[in-house]
């Protein structure tokens, strides 16, 4: 089994690779990224600190994390404190960007609450910053129009959420589907607000010429994403590394599609970089599409060969009383437009991918609730 340094050296050289052309572009730059101290700014900053220091060869790009690390600065970016290129600043995304900063020529605006159990306690929070954080960068990109360096990209990270739960015909689900989704459940305060937010992008791109792209994520997981982050891989692999039996709490039957977060990543900096302003891109993999239930197995028998783990499958019931409301059936992308327009190819397969999860989980099996 790989010691840490190496899964990360594996995943971040497979990123840089994918990555070559987006970041030799963005070279000298100035980078942005809100909610950097998160599940997906875990390889969002590394693997850009990582082109700098072994790949790049060019000016270096420097990265700005903006995060309230309302639970202190995780460990894996206090042992980042030394390079140059990079600068953590504590401050709450909803809010302007405070004076006195860099500036910017890319901007990626991943600060948000995006674990259903956590968003269903903070509701207004998760609206404040997917709306309130999204216009305050926007406003500062427009102040940029006509500068000598405006903002040359900005990146919202919407969600497959936004679909809702499609009608069979619809899935796989592709970018122009316009989602069945409830504006009052208890899911809305979510869904609704990146709906919100795409609209605000779009019109922005339409009337002040900004070149904003909107990714759409399609269930991401692996690395970065904390073993308390309450989704449904981090939840499995918290039972199998205390040696418990796996807690399935569903009757198993709703369908995914998992995309592990190294070709996650490489997606979003490829429509950061390449992707037409106003245009929203699902980024996740088509296949396979599973069951809980098969998910649960897969990991079972992993964490047999790679621990030699002996539990088994329990289907309990949720003692949240909305943990299943609004909750999608299925959900599977159509990739064909960031495949086609931005060269976007996954790689890493589920098998892969979860295997490479339980190695990091193994590494970090504790961590401060999500």
């Amino acid at each position: 089994m790989e010691t840490l340094q190496e899964l990360l050296e594996k995943d971040l050289t497979q990123v840089s690779a994918a990555l070559r052309d987006e970041f030799r572009a963005m070279e000298g730059a100035n980078l942005l990224i809100t909610g950097g101290g998160g599940f997906l700014g875990y390889y969002l900053v590394q693997s850009v600190l990582f082109w700098n220091q072994r790949q790049g060869g060019g000016r270096p790009i420097h990265v700005t994390v903006v995060d309230n690390y309302r639970r202190g600065v995780p460990d894996w970016l206090l042992g980042l404190r030394g390079d140059g290129n990079l600068t953590l600043l504590e401050h709450d995304a909803s809010l302007p960007l405070p004076p006195g900063q860099r500036e910017f020529q890319y901007i990626v605006h991943a600060a948000g609450i995006a674990s259903p159990t956590y968003y269903r306690q903070h509701p207004i929070e998760t609206m404040d910053t997917n709306i309130n954080g999204l216009r305050h960068l926007l406003d500062y990109a427009r102040s940029r129009v006509g500068s000598p360096d405006p903002v040359r990209g900005f990146l919202f990270y919407s969600s497959s959420e936004i679909y809702g739960d499609p009608l069979p015909g619809n899935i796989p689900t592709p970018e122009d589907y316009r989602g069945n989704v409830s504006c009052t459940g208890p899911r809305a305060c979510y869904d609704e607000s990146k709906r919100y937010g795409e609209t605000l992008c779009v019109n922005f791109a339409r009337q002040h010429g900004l070149p904003v792209t909107v990714a759409r994520p399609f269930n991401n997981y692996g690395p970065g994403l904390k073993i308390t982050d309450r989704r449904v891989i981090p939840d499995f692999a918290r039972d199998v590394l205390a040696g418990r039996d796996i807690i399935m709490l569903s009757d198993g039957a709703p369908k995914r599609t998992f995309c592990y977060v190294a070709d996650a990543v490489a997606g979003y900096y490829k429509v950061l970089v390449k992707g037409r302003p106003g245009e929203s891109y699902n980024i996740g993999v088509e296949a396979p599409e599973i069951s809980m239930l098969e998910l649960a197995e897969r990991i079972t028998e992993l964490a047999h060969r790679l621990f030699a783990y002996r539990g088994r499958v329990v289907r309990e019931e949720s003692t949240e009383k909305e943990y299943l409301v609004d909750n999608p059936n299925r959900r599977c992308p159509v990739i064909t437009k960031a495949r086609t327009e931005l060269g976007y190819d996954p790689v890493v397969d589920l098998q892969e991918g979860l295997r490479r999860s339980l190695v990091w989980y193994s590494h970090n099996r504790s961590a401060a609730e999500a």
